[in-house]
């Protein structure tokens, strides 16, 4: 398991709880069983010794787990299952796959269930985002998207950023391929988002290079077998490369032993390599017949033709190959050396008449040899040669050519095929890499996805499932190494009270296939390098001398064919020893490699340029270099890579031997499960404490729970290296805390190391539960909340302070600004207002001098006389009646109203006949019950006081201000403007 350190801050601190569900650490030691059991709160059980047996103690919690059926498809991870046994396993994996739930967590380990069928809505685009933006993916229900998404976000870890390895292993058939697929399809979605229009079509194509490599892959490196319709035949770790943002930049795939074999030979009922099907199947008549391949033809080396599997998609790969830069040029020298290799697989010989000439080609393989010769561009007579003569080298520079045997006839054909279709794969590997592979400078992490062929048992085993299964060995042995082992040597080596768990350790079988100094593999290749004649008894008696003492070895005695038998951790395999040595040599002859560099074929000759002949000429012993060597050397890399990453583990696991759909067979299962250790994880996982922190980190996240500042001082004295007796107290000091809070019993609580089942300080690292760890965590969040309320409380009053301050500020400068704009406005009235003041007075001085001009003969009267005594009691008089002029009180400027015979004038007071006056003069409707005033200057208008009541009225003004008496700019006529308003002004 990943150190915590890394897991608390790659994962932000989340991790699923297992409120209210038991626990129990289980131990087999002398027939005991003693369960510790605790629950979710924290308080301790009671422990319990049983001096029984095993089954006769389980009995009883068996039957009280599995009465509720109906309930067991609920457990989503399998540490809550209680108790712990391949039974209860089993069960819930049934009750869920029962109801289409194919995903279960167990500990460290993610279980998957190959459904057998299409089940689209678990792998959609929505899926994916739900889990990437999820901010506690952990809470959803188990997936493969869980998984890749702690990998990825590990790789954004703040303290440690780190390369992550997702490891798929399982069985052929279980579903590898299809989950590294969904693996590769979900980083190429979340690692592709980028707000820069030009990156996001950069991070698009890559995404789109990335998952076209995918089909080509599949199509040149899988094949139908008895257990897979997509059984991967080769091992492959696929490196997405991410640069500092954690956007895909690139990728590279790293390939294992291509079972290169398959090409001539399948075993019953299996087939060869999808691709050539996909040729028979999807090519154009056109293309067909340019390869020389009729709709009827038939090939030996493509059995079960007819039966027909998803991957038959010839479209799919082109379409791919073409995304990738293979130009429609270099496809087609591809096909046509593929279509040359399956015409190859229909020459065949027979005995000659004379032994010292070669083998006389068939009748019925002539054409067969002409198309070979033609679709790989070499003189027929050439190939012949090749596949019939072997050359002898006497001395320096002499060559004899000496005619083969019909089995070394038929051996160097399959060889020609291998070697070409082995070196087409490596150059369709290395073309993928140079075109997706990003230069060194723009990653900085990547994120592995391991997808290797799974344990392979079949009725004859060879060299090939020897390696295979060499690397399913050497897979478990980084589990059980990564998580198993060293948790539980760690446990010791910190002081922790452990009851051990057995688990199954492979390092005996792996010593028996590559240990020092005597394996299998070493005893395999010193035989290769002797030069005499592969003797298959010879080599049994040697591994007979040399391993019997080895436990994982044995043999049947009663078999005639000889053989070992290897106990693997997943079970025995009997390996054959015929034909071991011949495919462990792998010899490649030098005329068919002279043969292949002269081919006309521009791909084809160049494949085979730099081809190291040295290498394979067989000259010099120590200088041959063997498959086995060949794969331990590259997988050994593989592992160094492998423990240099953070792993996650994915066990595929197939329900059913014959791939049927939603099919669950229980036996099929439990062997897988005990093969892979499933349930000594589980036990572990549950019993143990999976969380582990060194004191330092544990300080620098949970320190600020003890609201003090001596963490942070010692932290930043001592560094990551601090001394424990410094550390130590105060990370106990934070547990109490906590535990206190929970109302907890920290019964084995000393001052310096609290220790309780949910926690423990060891010598270097403080051991947690996921339910300790849940606690730390609310506390944590608990006492940034309250700080976080202080900082914003802090920093409104700060803001409030500033923004008044501010306000008052602006305040004073608007009312600067304002009396400023105010003055100089005021300032520019009364500059106006004396500018007409003082023009006011020189025009009402110039009116004054018209007014005296005009009216130089007036005098005003004070009261206006009565003449008669009828007007003082009627208070009228006829005007026209009065033989001399009346004369009235009129305003200042001697205005009067012209006399009329019909002028009726009631005078009552001074003061009235001024308003009488002025009425008339601005003729203006005056209308009242007492008064009533009746002129001819209504129509005439006003005329001078010279003028008199019985003759005709004359105006005569010069310049005189009473021509604007009447001009009125505004829009009411009610109003009084003009000169009147400048008299009425004055009244």
């Amino acid at each position: 398991m990943a150190s915590v350190k890394k897991k608390l801050w790659e994962n932000n601190g989340t991790f699923k709880s297992n409120d209210g569900i038991r626990t129990a650490s289980l131990n087999f030691e002398k027939g005991q069983r003693t369960i510790r059991q605790h629950k979710g709160n924290g308080f301790k059980g009671k422990t319990k010794t049983h001096h029984q047996s095993l089954d006769d103690s389980l009995e009883g919690e068996l039957r009280a787990f599995l009465i509720d059926e109906g309930a067991l498809h609920t457990y989503d991870d399998l540490t809550k299952v209680n108790p712990v046994t391949p039974t209860t396993v089993l069960k819930c994996l049934q009750a869920r796959y029962k109801e289409k739930v194919f995903y279960t967590q167990a500990g460290c380990t993610l279980v998957a269930l190959n459904p057998f069928q299409p089940i689209p809505h678990l792998y959609t685009l929505d899926v994916m985002r739900e889990y990437h933006c999820a901010s506690h993916p952990q809470e959803f229900k188990p997936h493969i998207f869980i998984a890749a998404e702690e990998a990825y976000r590990n790789v954004q870890g703040q303290v440690e950023p780190t390369n992550q390895s997702l490891v798929v292993s399982g069985e052929s058939g279980a579903g590898k391929t299809w989950t590294s697929r969904c693996l590769m399809k979900y980083y190429a979605i979340v690692a592709a988002s980028s707000s820069s229009p030009k990156c996001q079509d950069t991070v698009e194509r890559i995404e789109k290079r990335v998952l076209d490599s995918n089909p080509i892959m599949e199509a040149f490196g899988n094949a139908c077998t008895l257990r897979n319709n997509n059984s991967s035949r080769f091992g492959k770790y696929i490196q997405l490369q991410l640069n500092r943002s954690q956007l895909l930049v690139g990728a590279s795939v790293q390939t294992y032993l291509l079972e290169k074999t398959r090409v001539a030979f399948q075993a019953a009922n299996e087939r060869n390599f999808h691709i050539f099907y996909q040729m028979m199947k999807g090519g154009t008549l056109e293309q067909r017949r340019d390869w020389r391949m009729p709709c009827d033809q038939w090939f030996t080396w493509l059995p079960i033709a007819d039966k027909t599997v998803e991957e038959d998609c010839f479209e799919e790969t082109t379409d791919a190959m073409t995304h990738l830069g293979i130009s429609k040029g270099k496809q087609g020298h591809i096909f046509q050396i593929l279509a040359g290799l399956l015409h190859l697989g229909n020459v065949s010989f027979c005995p000659p008449t004379n032994e010292s000439q070669p083998c006389d080609l068939q009748e019925k393989s002539k054409e067969s040899l002409q198309n070979t010769a033609d679709l790989l561009q070499i003189p027929e007579e050439l190939l012949l040669s090749g596949l019939r003569l072997r050359a002898l080298k006497a001395g320096k520079q002499s060559v004899l050519l000496k005619p083969c045997s019909l089995a070394e006839c038929s051996v160097r054909r399959d060889c020609l095929a291998k070697v070409i279709y082995a070196h087409v794969f490596d150059w369709l590997v290395a073309f993928i890499n140079n075109s997706i592979c990003a230069d060194t400078s723009s990653w900085c992490n990547f994120i592995g996805i391991l997808d290797v062929y799974g344990f392979e048992c079949f009725a004859l085993n060879n060299l090939e499932q020897l390696c295979i299964n060499y690397a399913n060995e050497k897979l478990q042995q980084h589990f059980v190494a990564h998580y198993m082992k060293a948790q539980q040597e760690e446990y010791v080596s910190e002081g922790l009270e452990w009851s051990f768990v057995r688990y199954q350790d492979n390092q005996c079988c792996l010593d028996l296939i590559e240990g020092s100094p005597t394996c299998v593999f070493s005893l395999l290749n010193e035989e290769c390098r002797l030069n005499r004649a592969s003797d298959a008894k010879q080599f049994k008696a040697r591994l007979e001398k040399e391993l019997s003492d080895n436990a994982c070895m044995s043999w049947d005695k009663f078999s005639m064919q000889p053989h070992f038998t290897v106990s693997h951790y997943a079970g025995k395999v009997c390996y054959q020893i015929e034909g071991m040595m011949e495919k462990n040599k792998d010899p490649v002859p030098l005329e068919l490699i002279h043969m292949l560099q002269k081919s006309q074929d521009s791909l084809l000759q160049g494949l085979f340029a730099q081809h190291n002949i040295e290498m394979n000429s067989g000259r010099g012993h120590g200088k041959v270099v063997t498959v086995v060597s060949k794969f331990k050397n590259s997988l050994e890399s593989l592992m160094k890579i492998l423990h240099s990453t953070t792993p996650h583990y994915t066990r595929c696991i197939k329900p059913n031997p014959d791939c049927r759909p939603l099919t669950f067979q229980k036996e099929e299962v439990i062997v897988q499960l005990e093969a892979c250790g499933i349930v000594e994880t589980i036990n572990i996982s549950a019993a143990g404490f999976p969380i582990r922190i060194p004191y330092p980190s544990f300080l620098q996240r949970y320190g600020l729970i003890l609201n003090s500042r001596m963490w942070i001082q010692s932290i930043n004295v001592n560094g990551p290296e601090a001394d424990k007796d410094v550390l130590s107290p105060m990370v106990a000091d934070v547990l109490n805390l906590v535990l206190q809070s929970q109302s907890l019993d920290p019964s084995n609580a000393s001052e310096t190391e609290p220790c309780s089942s949910l926690v423990h300080c060891g010598k270097t690292k403080v051991f947690l539960t996921h339910h300790m760890l849940e606690l730390l965590e609310k506390r944590r969040d608990r006492v940034r909340s309250q700080r976080a309320l202080c900082i914003q409380c802090c920093w409104r009053r700060y803001w409030h302070r500033k923004r008044e301050a501010q306000r008052r500020a602006l305040i004073r400068i608007q009312a600067a600004v304002r009396a400023w704009l105010i003055r100089r406005e005021i300032l520019l009235w009364h500059k106006a207002a004396t500018f007409i003041q003082k023009t006011w007075r020189k025009w009402r001085t110039a009116m004054e001098v018209l007014a005296e001009t005009e009216l130089d003969d007036a005098v005003d009267v004070m009261e206006a006389p009565v003449y008669d005594p009828t007007v003082r009691e009627r208070g009228s008089v006829q005007l026209s009646t009065c033989q001399e002029p009346v004369m009235l009180q009129a305003w200042p400027l001697g205005l009067a109203l012209a006399s009329a015979p019909n002028i009726t004038v009631a005078v009552i007071a001074t003061g009235f006949q001024k308003t009488l006056s002025l009425i008339a003069c601005l003729k203006l409707s005056f209308t009242s019950l007492d008064y009533r005033v009746e002129t001819n200057q209504f129509e005439q208008g006003v005329a001078s006081i010279r003028a008199l009541p019985q003759e005709s009225i004359k105006l005569h003004l010069q310049r005189s201000p009473l021509l604007y008496a009447d001009i009125c700019p505004g829009k009411k006529g009610d109003v009084v403007t003009g000169f009147n308003q400048i008299l009425l002004e004055n009244i």
